[in-house]
């Protein structure tokens, strides 16, 4: 059975919440599932923004049906490749076979990529960089977006609604629920968190590439921004655009410190929780993960959101533990950037990991040490305690600062 939801009177969202998934991408966790979406508008021509993941297809090909009621498709305009939102489109086009396709020349490749053994000969319409394409009452301009997040990404204007399709910018983790507008939520509490771990982990790698495509969307007039992943925005998107201009440029959302730690028997977490302690003691806001619990998503998302980073960890196979090892490459391959850092180590023997952990660090861009290494021997002795108040001392300091 279908279920659609009204953008405009002429244009209906016809996508799907997919509450199954585990793992988007097969990395990032999504505990509240994801939402498809598409976009059929209904002008003399019918267009349809995007299909969805073979995940939820049936409910996709329902929701079209319903939506075009009994009229031809015309257009099937693609902004993004990427199967999430490309997978069904041979499947859409064997039901419409009218339609034609609009798209740009690289995503035509990937079309012939993925789909090699369908016939896409005269079905194709090439559009480019500021090409118009008319719909009837709606004018359509086209925005390419390489590297948000894939090179042949674009966004459309509709410049009659003041309707900007954002294809992969400006989308949430979660599914719906129901709820398809943004202002039909407290946005800013409930669901920020997942804008900004979508953000981070998908598109985070491409500050400058985000940047480029903010300059475009800043020289039109938005009403409504309609991305391919959770929410639709009516008002207040100046404020969430203001996010991902932090975000797209590395500049810290808060001042505040990220603790992250990997421990084996509880030493090092020991000494993270004294240090944790002592910065709330002198007025720091803290968030702490156990790198070896909390997936890296969640992780490399605070490391955008917050201004210091302390990471403390145990030396292990003459290097660093595993899960500290691994998230310290996720934020470098993330281009994290523009951050104060400390580190603590420990090793019973030979302790190495707040070496490794520095070399790991140090190329990523304006990065800046605040402090010597704290270094542990075993478990945290008495005359210890000195080097961590200093090292509260000096975080609380610069955050002041």
């Amino acid at each position: 059975m279908y279920c659609t939801r009204n953008v405009h009177d002429d244009l209906i969202w016809v996508g799907a919440d997919d509450r199954r998934l585990v793992c988007f991408e097969g990395v990032y966790g999504v505990p509240d599932g994801v939402s498809y979406n598409s976009y059929l508008l209904l002008d003399e021509k019918t267009v349809l923004f995007d299909t969805c993941d073979r995940a939820v297809s049936d409910v996709f090909f329902e929701n079209v049906s319903h939506a075009l009621g009994g009229r031809r498709l015309d257009y099937l305009l693609i902004s993004h490749m990427e199967p999430d939102h490309a997978a069904t489109a041979e499947g859409l086009l064997l039901r419409h076979p009218e339609a034609r396709i609009l798209c740009n020349a690289k995503e035509k490749a990937m079309l012939e990529q993925f789909f090699p053994g369908f016939d896409f000969s005269g079905r194709i319409e090439l559009v480019k960089e500021g090409d118009v394409f008319s719909a009837g009452k709606h004018e359509l301009r086209f925005l390419m977006a390489p590297m948000v997040h894939w090179p042949e990404v674009m966004m459309t204007y509709d410049s009659t609604s003041r309707t900007l399709f954002s294809a992969d910018a400006f989308g949430v983790f979660g599914a719906l629920n129901g709820r398809l507008f943004a202002d039909e939520a407290d946005f800013f509490t409930e669901n920020l968190g997942e804008a900004r771990r979508y953000y981070t982990n998908i598109v985070g790698k491409y500050g400058p590439q985000v940047q480029a495509a903010l300059k475009k969307v800043a020289a039109l007039e938005v009403e409504t921004v309609c991305p391919l992943h959770g929410f639709v925005w009516r008002k207040g998107f100046d404020a969430f655009l203001e996010k991902y201009r932090l975000w797209s440029s590395y500049e810290p959302e808060e001042k505040s410190v990220l603790l992250a730690y990997a421990s084996v028997y509880g030493h090092t977490e020991n000494a993270a929780n004294i240090l944790a302690a002592k910065l709330v003691e002198r007025g720091v806001r803290v968030r702490m993960y156990d790198t070896s619990v909390t997936p890296a998503s969640y992780i490399v998302s605070d490391a955008f959101r917050c201004s210091h980073l302390v990471f403390a960890a145990t030396t292990y196979n003459a290097g660093v533990f595993v899960t500290m090892e691994n998230l310290l490459h996720d934020l470098a391959a993330h281009n994290l950037q523009k951050r104060k850092v400390a580190v603590i180590e420990n090793g019973s023997w030979a302790p190495m990991s707040g070496k490794v952990m520095r070399e790991l660090i140090a190329p990523m861009k304006n990065i800046e040490f605040v402090a010597d290494n704290v270094t542990l021997k075993s478990a945290l002795s008495e005359g210890q305690l000195a080097a961590l108040e200093a090292l509260a001392d000096t975080i609380a300091a610069d955050l002041k600062a």
